[in-house]
């Protein structure tokens, strides 16, 4: 039987840059995409945080948008990032977009403003509307700087038949229980923080959207349906092998150590934009040790 969409693994798309020109290496996220898609993900996020889209010129993430789509070619769906902290920005950017295999888009919280959660209940219900597919919302306090309690996501939940989930990223179990608890059927408690994702799925959680996944596709695929099926042993097992990894990710931010881990399999350059940074050497180090730990 077919799952639901947006259960199981997502991977949140790295965006690789040449090395010298800082632009775009199609090809390298060409191989990417077919290497994440052959090793079991079930689908792919595009142009979310993790891709460096803040710091993308508009026509960048338009090619970006298009490349994936035609990469993907509708072998699994695509969420799209498409989120901001003006609303009225939201919803022109929606209507100019082109949604041909596309099958959501991932709204982010609006940042910087710090509305208050009435603000954040019109804002998603502005962008319900004007959105032609479901919406997954994106809480993720510590880069917005704003919180969307249970009690908002669950109204949206209930009052917006076109948002279908949430990606929780809060960090706050308590908080993920209560949505899991009261959450109307069919919507999907998606984890947003990939050490986060078994305890998550083992209170009930539909599966991740991660960052590990772009580098160990196979294995954090694998976990999460393990988790879905209820094979926790098996599931916890491999939650246990890949957490030292997991968390050595985000030591120096993201994408610092995915791309940093990513150039040790030797998949991509390990390129940031400014104001990000490589990672440190120690960290590059460690990452190092890790995954040879892990592979031997």
């Amino acid at each position: 039987m077919k799952q639901p969409l947006f259960t199981g693994t997502g991977v949140a798309l790295v965006t690789p840059f040449r090395k010298q020109q800082e632009t775009v290496d199609f090809s390298k996220l060409e191989t990417l995409i077919e290497t994440i898609i052959n090793n079991g993900v079930d689908y792919i996020v595009a142009l979310g945080t993790t891709s460096e889209a803040a710091t993308m010129t508009a026509n960048e993430l338009l090619a970006v948008k298009d490349f994936i789509v035609e990469a993907v070619a509708g072998r699994c769906p695509i969420m799209l990032g498409l989120g901001g902290n003006n609303t009225l920005n939201v919803t022109d950017i929606i209507a100019r977009t082109s949604f041909d295999g596309i099958s959501g888009i991932l709204s982010v919280a609006p940042y910087y403003n710090k509305p208050n959660q009435r603000g954040l209940l019109q804002h998603y219900r502005i962008v319900s509307e004007a959105s032609p597919v479901p919406v997954i919302i994106y809480n993720v306090p510590g880069r917005t700087g704003v919180n969307i309690i249970a009690e908002t996501t669950l109204t949206l939940a209930a009052e917006c038949p076109n948002i279908i989930g949430i990606k929780e990223a809060s960090g706050n179990l308590q908080q993920v229980m209560e949505l899991l608890r009261k959450r109307p059927d069919g919507f999907r408690i998606i984890s947003g923080d990939d050490a986060l994702t078994y305890p998550m799925m083992a209170l009930g959680a539909d599966g991740v959207i991660s960052v590990m996944a772009n580098a160990l596709p196979k294995e954090m695929s694998q976990m999460v349906r393990y988790a879905l099926k209820g094979e926790h042993k098996k599931a916890l097992a491999l939650h246990y092998r890949m957490l030292p990894l997991m968390n050595a990710l985000f030591d120096e931010g993201n994408p610092t150590g995915i791309k940093a881990l990513l150039e040790i399999e030797g998949q991509i350059a390990n390129s940031l934009r400014l104001p990000l940074v490589k990672a440190s050497k120690p960290l590059y180090n460690k990452l190092s040790t890790l995954y040879n730990e892990f592979r031997s």
